[in-house]
């Protein structure tokens, strides 16, 4: 399998980043150990707004003109809820409690909002008033998502959260089509499009990447 096109690699702008969003002209990015979130000019990487989360954040989607945002709480941020997010104001009181709450990312189609849970290797879909209106199973353990054109684009692991793909998929109820398209040589997490690139972290490393879209076959 060959491996993404790695374009660009900046420093995080905080320890251990994990979530990602593009909101079309800014970069989101999640700092689970500095309980902050960022967000970042692409072209010149200078931080453009910092908020403090009332957890430990996690995967980021854009809804609108607001985000929501996966917060952890307890032991190992164990507990997990979605929060909502206004850029300028910060997060706000109301959340949705995760189912088993356990999810890492999100990712919203302009109706549904998706929420992705690892170790139990499925995705999510909610209505507006956050419950559970879909769900679909997945084979590896997905540990970055965004959706593209109608199609979701995952990085998936394998079991042990090694040997991350970037694949796509095309739900289709209980068997969704999955289409593996390149490997990703480190610790990939969290996953975003801004256009033309995708944008990830390496969350060991401190880093931001972003990598090209690999021509389909």
């Amino acid at each position: 399998m060959i491996e993404v096109s790695e374009i660009l690699r900046f420093p995080a702008p905080g320890p251990e980043p994990l979530g990602l969003a593009f909101d079309r002209t800014k970069l989101w990015v999640s700092s689970r150990e500095a309980h902050r979130l960022y967000a970042l000019d692409p072209a010149t990487w200078i931080v453009l707004e910092e908020a403090e989360a009332p957890g430990a954040p996690f995967g980021i989607a854009v809804m609108g003109d607001e985000l929501r945002v996966v917060v952890g709480f307890g032991n190992d941020d164990d507990d997990r809820y979605v929060y909502r997010f206004i850029p300028g104001q910060g997060f706000q009181s109301d959340r949705i409690e995760c189912p088993d709450l356990s999810g890492v990312h999100l990712a919203f189609d302009g109706t549904t909002l998706f929420l992705s849970q690892a170790h139990n290797r499925r995705i999510l879909g909610f209505d507006d008033r956050g419950a559970v209106i879909s769900e679909t199973r997945l084979e590896r353990v997905p540990v970055g998502m965004t959706i593209v054109d109608g199609s979701f684009y995952l990085i998936a692991a394998d079991k042990n959260f090694k040997n991350p793909q970037l694949t796509k998929m095309v739900a289709n109820g209980e068997a969704p089509q999955v289409t593996p398209l390149a490997s990703i040589p480190f610790n990939a997490r969290g996953l975003t499009f801004d256009g033309s690139r995708f944008w990830t972290g390496h969350r060991k490393n401190n880093e931001i990447i972003a990598f090209a879209l690999p021509a389909e076959e």
